[in-house]
């Protein structure tokens, strides 16, 4: 199925109640119970939401990836991913990396033990001097905000998998109509979906798509466990922007 196709019917996934083509915003916090522990799949919406999974599965199907997650905010996915990490963990990070992105790495998360080095990554000496024995990650984008940098994925890609790194992309300038990260061998990908992915300057909003069941796993603890998920509300207006995503990006173009 094209891509455009599959941003088009981004919200299509008929009620089962009434038969509504577009997806209900189910705005509840908890579900009932048909029975002691028996739910119709849902029980409570921090934990998972039927707007929330609709717009999940469109993002890992868009992207390719193994599954989605919708976050409150691009930040809030990012602090999610993070702690993934441990304590004592190395980062390997972009040097031209989003404001936002820089001010957690270099004013939250050394408080919680992790380290970070930042570096042009456009050369593969330079990455490779920087990785250390308690290097677990390298983080990048392309293009880079705001600066617009273009990184080699395939070679940092490359560079990762000899050292047995994560990596994790922001591709929110990109979006998955341009780049499809997890085609190059990226293990997760992370959006500001307030930005291209929502197009309407009208939600704040955040995504993660991983590549593996491991990460998968990961991934739906923490969200679950911290509490960044994303309003039902927020997701269904994300949904309607991604059906517009592929003719906005070539006018972007």
């Amino acid at each position: 199925m094209k891509f455009e196709t599959i941003a088009i019917h981004a919200g299509d996934r008929p009620d089962a109640a009434f038969g509504a083509i577009s997806v209900p915003i189910y705005q509840t916090s908890t579900f009932v119970f048909e029975d002691v522990g028996k739910t119709k799949g849902y029980d409570y919406s921090r934990t998972a939401n039927p707007t929330r999974k609709v717009l999940e599965d469109t993002l890992a199907r868009l992207e390719g990836g193994k599954a989605g997650f919708a976050f409150a905010t691009g930040m809030a996915a990012e602090t999610t991913i993070m702690h993934l990490l441990k304590t004592g963990d190395h980062i390997i990070s972009g040097d031209d990396i989003y404001g936002g992105t820089y001010r957690l790495f270099q004013n939250v998360m050394p408080a919680f033990g992790l380290e970070f080095t930042f570096l042009r990554l456009n050369d593969r000496a330079r990455i490779e001097e920087a990785i250390k024995p308690n290097t677990r990650m390298v983080w990048l984008e392309t293009p880079s905000n705001p600066l617009l940098n273009i990184v080699d994925v395939e070679m940092v890609v490359d560079i990762a998998r000899r050292h047995k790194l994560l990596t994790v992309i922001d591709n929110t300038f990109a979006t998955p109509y341009f780049l499809r990260p997890i085609e190059y061998g990226v293990d997760l990908v992370v959006y500001s979906t307030t930005k291209y992915l929502n197009g309407h300057c009208d939600v704040v909003g955040g995504a993660v798509v991983t590549a593996t069941d491991e990460l998968t796993q990961g991934v739906q603890f923490l969200l679950n466990a911290m509490g960044t998920c994303a309003s039902p509300f927020d997701c269904w207006l994300v949904l309607r922007g991604i059906e517009t995503l592929p003719v906005r990006m070539k006018q972007h173009e």
